[in-house]
């Protein structure tokens, strides 16, 4: 899919954790797991503002337009 989602790198970058993250957005650790991964086929804006409130970031912070195929390539090199 081409748009990647960071949200990893943004919790690591604020040294949050995703337990925590997920109790403070009002969505389950599970669900937090799958948006972390890349595995949902979409999110809410009111998850991504929750999210973004927390993190203190932007959307752009957390998502990332990936041609299909340089993912992969980007993760090799």
């Amino acid at each position: 899919m081409p748009i990647v989602l960071r949200l990893d790198v943004m919790l690591a970058r604020r040294k949050r954790r995703s337990k925590d993250l997920a109790r403070a957005v009002g969505i389950t650790e599970a669900n937090l797991s799958l948006l972390k991964s890349g595995k949902v086929q979409g999110v809410r804006f009111a998850t991504l503002e929750a999210i973004c409130r927390e993190l203190d970031c932007q959307p752009g912070d957390l998502l990332e337009y990936v041609p299909d195929g340089e993912d992969a390539l980007r993760r090799a090199g």
